[in-house]
């Protein structure tokens, strides 16, 4: 091993609000440093820390759109969709696309957070 993973950053224009809709998707807690706080954090939610980063003219990707790609999204493992979608849309999330429904063998569907990042929620065994 070369290097640990410490932590994956995202861009946004509010890193305070993203990372309580983070916090809130996975039961983690929001860490804001005093004297930082275009970085916030969002620990504690048995994975890699999630960091949020003020970016000025923030631009979020478009999904999907070659031209304008994704760069990386987020996969959450739910046990269903039916109970986990009210709940992000609730939070400020925005469905881009119900992939299972367009295909019989897809464990996803594809959102969009506050900022505009992708995520997916997926329907797989513990």
């Amino acid at each position: 091993m070369i290097a640990e993973l410490r932590a994956v950053a995202l861009d946004c224009p509010d890193p305070r609000a993203l990372a309580e809709f983070y916090a809130a998707v996975t039961g983690g807690r929001v860490m804001v440093d005093p004297e930082d706080s275009d970085w916030v954090e969002v620990r504690d939610h048995k994975g890699t820390v999630l960091a949020c980063q003020k970016a000025e003219g923030h631009v979020p990707p478009r999904w999907p759109d070659p031209a304008h790609s994704q760069q990386l999204h987020l996969d959450f493992r739910v046990d269903s969709f039916e109970e986990a979608e009210p709940q992000v849309l609730a939070l400020g999330a925005t469905l881009l696309e119900r992939t299972d429904e367009k295909r019989p063998d897809a464990n996803w569907r594809v959102y969009a957070d506050p900022a505009g990042h992708p995520f997916c929620l997926v329907v797989a065994p513990h």
